[in-house]
């Protein structure tokens, strides 16, 4: 078994407009990193739909109405706030990227793949369970999530999230949710100013840890390593989701921590460590942020080539 790569030709075709961060070259600089020959052996697939019984795990009926009847029929865009934009091919963008997680928790459950990540957008960890907010419209790393629960019968589903804010929506769908564990690196003081330490969970497992800006790979990795990974443990997933963002990247415009792209392929082998010693290597992956294209990806190449173990 290896790494599988889900992806679709529609995530270019979400139009965020001129000038927005969380744009289609996000996607064609991933996908032409990992067009490399080390990642000849990656297998490719195509993200189907999410279904609506599967969105409404994490949403509501009335939250995807709203989201899909908001897309415009035709050329231009439709705000949702200032910053979660909608056009033409949205709606569909928004459908493959949450179906390509469930599609990776149904191979990797299937041993069709060790493991996968997603290359998709929009993104999804702020979307909460009736709001749509910070370019995410539904919440695709908790619809993996509680896929793997409820349509696999995994006990103890985790999701990992190292984006540089907060996820908020995560943390909001999850918090009391039986058998789910939520943990979360970010800069703290940022969008959307939640994370907070004594932010817990009530059925759920949630463990935030906030870091000041200016934050760099020392005091990341120890704050990852002596909080996330022994809570994580602790926790003996049997089922692991990352919430892969990027924009901790010290390069990156969005926001002020000051990782480097080696750490990111460090964390994400402490997740697979974890992964390996309770959850049979179960391991999807999905892209939220980051906005260098550069450090972008970079910091992929470093992510899938630890996921691959190469």
């Amino acid at each position: 078994m290896t790494t599988l790569l889900y992806t679709h030709p529609v995530c270019l075709q979400h139009d965020t407009g001129d000038y927005h961060p969380e744009c289609a070259d996000r996607i064609k600089a991933v996908l032409a990193v990992l067009e490399a020959e080390e990642f000849m052996m990656l297998l490719r697939d195509e993200a189907p739909h999410a279904t609506m019984e599967q969105l409404m795990r994490a949403h509501p009926l009335s939250h995807i109405d709203y989201v899909l009847d908001s897309v415009p029929n035709s050329d231009g865009h439709h705000h949702l706030d200032p910053d979660t934009v909608l056009s033409r091919y949205s709606g569909e963008a928004a459908l493959r990227a949450a179906g390509a997680v469930v599609a990776a928790v149904d191979a990797v459950a299937a041993k069709q793949a060790r493991n996968c990540f997603c290359a998709v957008r929009p993104p999804g960890h702020h979307a909460e369970r009736e709001t749509a907010m910070g370019f995410c419209f539904f919440n695709n790393a908790a619809v993996g999530a509680l896929h793997a629960r409820y349509a696999h019968g995994f006990q103890r589903v985790a999701v990992v999230d190292f984006d540089v804010h907060h996820g908020n929506g995560t943390q909001h769908i999850l918090w009391d949710e039986e058998g789910t564990f939520y943990a979360s690196t970010h800069q703290e003081h940022s969008y959307p100013n939640t994370g907070t330490t004594d932010e817990t969970g009530g059925k759920g497992i949630m463990v935030n840890v906030p870091l000041p800006p200016g934050t760099g790979t020392d005091d990341f990795r120890m704050a990852f390593g002596d909080i996330i990974v022994p809570r994580l443990r602790d926790f003996r997933p049997d089922f692991v989701i990352i919430s892969a963002g990027f924009d901790a990247h010290a390069a990156d415009p969005l926001a002020h921590l000051r990782l480097t792209t080696a750490d990111f392929g460090w964390a994400t082998r402490q997740i697979l460590q974890v992964a390996e010693d309770f959850a049979g290597s179960r391991v999807v992956s999905v892209l939220e942020g980051g906005y260098d294209l550069r450090a972008l990806a970079a910091s992929v190449r470093e992510h899938v080539r630890a996921l691959m173990g190469v």
